[in-house]
């Protein structure tokens, strides 16, 4: 079994243009690592990517393909709601997912999500953090 990880909308954003969270992507699409998703977190990516103006574009149409034929995603509809992140309660989305899923990290960019650190035993990290502890395994 792979590692569980829930990315954040940030995360899977900044994919698009490279570094850390593009590694973190190219982990999950070789098998490396799971994605864990709920449908209000795949509306969010779609939402804030068709803002970006990707709509049109090939790799966006190829994630989203991903998200439904991957053998390294595991998908929840409705998780349980959780009340975790006060100063911005969108957020709290990605902890619903990640307990109702048993996933072992959240990885985000947003400051005010990391500042959990860990919760159920869910740690919460940066992309750079979340590779760093990855490549050392």
């Amino acid at each position: 079994m792979t590692t569980r990880v829930v990315l954040d909308t940030n995360v899977l954003v900044s994919s698009f243009f490279g570094g850390n969270p593009r590694r973190v992507i190219d982990l999950w699409k070789t098998g490396q690592i799971t994605l864990c998703l709920s449908r209000a977190i795949v509306e969010e990516y779609i939402t804030v990517l068709i803002r970006l103006g990707l709509q049109d574009d090939k790799e966006l149409d190829d994630l989203l393909s991903l998200f439904s034929t991957s053998p390294y995603v595991r998908y929840i509809h409705e998780p349980a709601e959780i009340y975790v992140v006060a100063s911005d309660p969108d957020d709290d989305k990605f902890f619903a997912c990640a307990v109702a899923l048993q996933a072992e990290y959240i990885i985000s960019g947003d400051q005010a999500v990391i500042d959990i650190s860990n919760f159920f035993d869910i740690h919460v990290l940066s992309p750079a953090e979340f590779l760093r502890i990855h490549d050392s395994e």
